[in-house]
């Protein structure tokens, strides 16, 4: 299968999403368990309870109705107990631990985010083009005329190139709608808007470049190879290009990952499978669902080369987009760093 293929279809009755490009898995997305806790970019309005002494947070009351009635919130000082505010989930909750919250509210289209209490217009800066670049801040001053006072606008990268009458369409949908959840300030706990569902996210984000082909059926999934690469994602073993190999192992406290070269144990064969899981990592913890603290037990390789093997892992994160943390090597020689858990793990997602 040539090009870049979205495919949409449903696991175990969720709605499930996945990015094939040239015949590989390159994302995947799937709507957790109704069981599971409340996923990133829930809006609720939750009530201040009590801090965290030593942590600088606080926990907040969520909905008893919802898998997992506390939050947690960081930097919150100056929050009495009993207050009530809007908060939207920033990450996964860990098991048996609250789940995340942050107060800056995100209203994410296909095309703009709209941002209550930051206000300002901003373009992406993948938009270079002076011209383009005018066109787009005069659509958004017109589209975020009357908009509630402290809410900005950043239009994305897609929105290059987008009709004037669609891409005004979808600020003001983004607008209207962070209009109306901002103002339901009275009451208790509540959710006042749902996660977008997996296919919701794949259109919005994956349709950049545009894809050439878009199939929405059941079973597709099956038919199109997707299947067979999940199977292969949810191994712990990695076969690396040039014959390295790697393991891919969480567990309660972090993941794991060791790389092996084979048979062939030069230092030139480590460095090789080094780079190569430099390269790969990005995509397979995204595809995984992996994150928290990540441990790399590297191949052998010269000191010398380890700037090389960073810089190759910074760019490969930096073209992937995750949000990741750069702790450095440890005295016994390991690279650790820390991804943000933004997705549930593929592995208690998908059916067994």
């Amino acid at each position: 299968m040539k090009g870049r293929v979205i495919l949409l279809d449903t696991i175990a009755g969720r709605k499930a999403a996945a990015l094939m490009v040239d015949g590989r898995l390159e994302d995947l997305l799937i709507d957790p368990p109704d069981t599971a806790p409340p996923a990133p970019e829930t809006i609720f309005r939750a009530v201040a309870d009590r801090p965290m002494k030593g942590q600088g947070g606080l926990t907040l009351a969520l909905p008893a109705s919802d898998n997992g009635d506390r939050a947690f919130l960081r930097q919150a000082k100056g929050i009495s107990p009993g207050t009530a505010m809007l908060v939207q989930v920033s990450g996964v909750a860990e098991p048996g631990k609250a789940v995340p919250v942050t107060p800056r509210l995100l209203f994410k289209s296909r095309y703009a985010i709209v941002t209550p209490q930051a206000p300002g217009l901003n373009i992406s800066r993948a938009i270079r083009d002076d011209a383009e670049r005018d066109r787009l801040l005069e659509i958004a001053h017109a589209a975020m005329d009357g908009a509630a006072d402290g809410h900005g606008l950043i239009l994305r990268s897609a929105a290059e190139g987008v009709d004037d009458d669609v891409l005004t369409g979808d600020i003001t949908a983004m607008r209207d709608l962070a209009a109306a959840v901002t103002a339901d300030m009275a009451g208790g706990p509540e959710s006042l808007l749902d996660a977008p569902d997996a296919h919701q996210i794949a259109w919005r984000d994956w349709s950049l470049p545009d894809p050439d082909e878009v199939l929405e059926e059941d079973g597709c999934f099956d038919t199109h190879g997707v299947l067979d690469a999940v199977a292969e994602v949810l191994s712990p073993a990695v076969a690396l290009p040039g014959g390295g190999s790697a393991m891919i192992e969480p567990t309660r406290a972090l993941v794991a990952v060791d790389v092996n070269t084979g048979a062939d144990t030069s230092l030139a064969a480590g460095l090789k499978a080094n780079i190569a899981l430099a390269r790969a990592l990005p995509r397979l913890l995204r595809i995984k669902g992996l994150g928290g603290q990540i441990v790399l037990d590297l191949a052998p390789m010269p000191k010398k080369d380890r700037r090389a093997w960073e810089t190759t892992l910074r760019r490969a994160v930096k073209d992937d987009g995750s949000d990741i943390v750069f702790a450095g090597w440890t005295p016994l020689g390991n690279y650790e760093l820390q991804r943000k858990r933004d997705r549930f793990p593929l592995a208690g997602l998908w059916p067994r």
